[in-house]
């Protein structure tokens, strides 16, 4: 018989696995839904650590490792945008460079 972790942490794996794909898709909004009630989740299970199985230990591993995933994919989105933010600023600089230059007829 295979035992499972405490059904608290088992709904803390499963909303680390949706936190990962939210911030793969840069969801904003459902990552911190996700991380509010995940939180909450860990939190009951916090009090009681102390009794924690093997089992339970991995599956608060498993969320660890989601967690550190969903994070580096938030960071990767953010660099992207900042370089796009960059790109864009250069843009603007060279628009306004060249702007005042006027075709000579």
């Amino acid at each position: 018989m295979s035992r499972k972790p405490r059904p608290a942490l088992e709904l803390a794996v499963q909303l680390s696995q949706q936190l990962l794909a939210a911030a793969d898709q840069s969801d904003l909004a459902a990552l911190a839904r996700l991380d509010a009630e995940r939180l909450r989740l860990l939190q009951s299970v916090r009090l009681e650590r102390s009794n924690l199985s093997d089992v339970d230990r991995s599956a608060l591993q498993t969320v660890a490792e989601l967690n550190d995933r969903a994070i580096g994919l938030m960071e990767h989105h953010r660099r992207i945008t900042e370089r796009a933010l960059d790109l864009a600023a250069v843009g603007r600089r060279a628009v306004a460079a060249y702007s005042t230059t006027r075709p000579q007829r």
